[in-house]
């Protein structure tokens, strides 16, 4: 499959390489100057899992599309947790392949790391486990999520509407005032100083 795939995406114009292991496949990703990888989950010596995730740790922001035989809801999980920036389940449409694949390339390679850091404050989605000065914070799902969100823009200013319609459900009547609720519980547990109130505008965490 490896080979019919990079005939054609050649014919397509790419220029592809193969590997045909997980330790290749990792050294290539990281000095091969690449758009993006096309990456399986069951691969010989180490698997997709942990050639993403050991990119994202190196701070390699190369777009990662997964294509996997591991069709599961949360094995597609796992690995836009670990990092990859979609996931792809076989058997697969060769023209949706085509088009997701342009589609990471149009986005390029910001940062995108897969454990979240502001401070020394750490939250890791994979595990689900946060950490403050290197202890774990026991958060609610709610808490979590509220938290995730913010970490993914610190230092910038995030409405209530903005926070409710995101971490809440929008099929639920939620009352405006469950924002602040809330980031008086993440106040809390993870200290005062942290998120900020911006008077007429929002929250923001500090970073």
């Amino acid at each position: 499959m490896a080979h019919a795939l990079q005939r054609g995406l050649q014919a397509e114009g790419f220029a592809v390489d193969v590997a045909g292991d997980g330790p290749n496949g990792l050294e290539m990703a990281r000095h091969g100057g690449y758009d993006a990888v096309i990456l399986d989950i069951m691969l010989p010596g180490l698997s997709g899992y942990r050639v993403v995730q050991t990119l994202r740790a190196e701070k390699n922001w190369v777009p990662v599309l997964m294509l996997s035989a591991k069709d599961g809801e949360y094995d597609q999980a796992d690995g836009l947790d670990c990092g990859a920036d979609d996931y792809l389940t076989k058997p697969f449409s060769y023209v949706v392949l085509v088009a997701r694949l342009r589609a990471l390339l149009r986005r390029g390679a910001p940062e995108r790391p897969s454990v979240l850091t502001v401070g020394d404050l750490s939250l890791d989605p994979a595990r689900r486990r946060v950490t403050s000065g290197g202890e774990e914070i026991v958060l609610t799902a709610r808490e979590y999520a509220l938290l995730e969100y913010l970490m993914r823009r610190p230092g910038q200013v995030v409405s209530k509407t903005e926070l409710l319609d995101h971490v809440w459900d929008a099929s639920i009547d939620t009352a405006p005032n469950a924002v602040e609720v809330y980031v008086g519980y993440l106040r809390r547990k993870l200290g005062r100083d942290l998120l900020e109130t911006v008077r007429g505008a929002g929250y923001r965490l500090r970073q």
